[in-house]
């Protein structure tokens, strides 16, 4: 076997191996209670996630949700004709707003315990 072969095999064996650990998600939104109630991560003003604190998957977690959210604000602002930062706006303050006591939102720029 050349070298190109055996470098080509370890460098695809090591990309599967860091896909087996990666988050899908579903996932994510099963780990988003929890990463909340750590104070992992909070709500921003936004819409979108925002971490907290730079443990475990938090920023694993954001970044996937981040993504569904961005998608389904899109989604929302093209059916309804509405620019998107006026949907991420309201799904901010909604979001916020149902945030429970002794979590974190963002407002302002700073992190503040609901």
């Amino acid at each position: 076997m050349t070298i190109c072969k055996k470098a080509t095999i370890a460098l695809l064996s090591i990309m599967l191996s860091f896909s087996a650990f990666a988050l899908n998600l579903e996932q994510a939104m099963d780990s988003l209670s929890q990463a909340k109630a750590q104070g992992l991560v909070g709500e921003q003003a936004d819409g979108y996630l925002g971490v907290v604190k730079n443990e475990g998957d938090a920023s694993e977690i954001a970044q996937l949700i981040n993504q569904a959210r961005k998608t389904q604000y899109q989604k929302v602002s093209n059916e309804s004709h509405v620019p998107l930062n006026e949907v991420e706006k309201k799904a901010g303050s909604k979001a916020q707003e149902k945030t429970p006591a002794g979590q974190y939102i963002k407002r302002q720029g700073q992190w503040l315990i609901k």
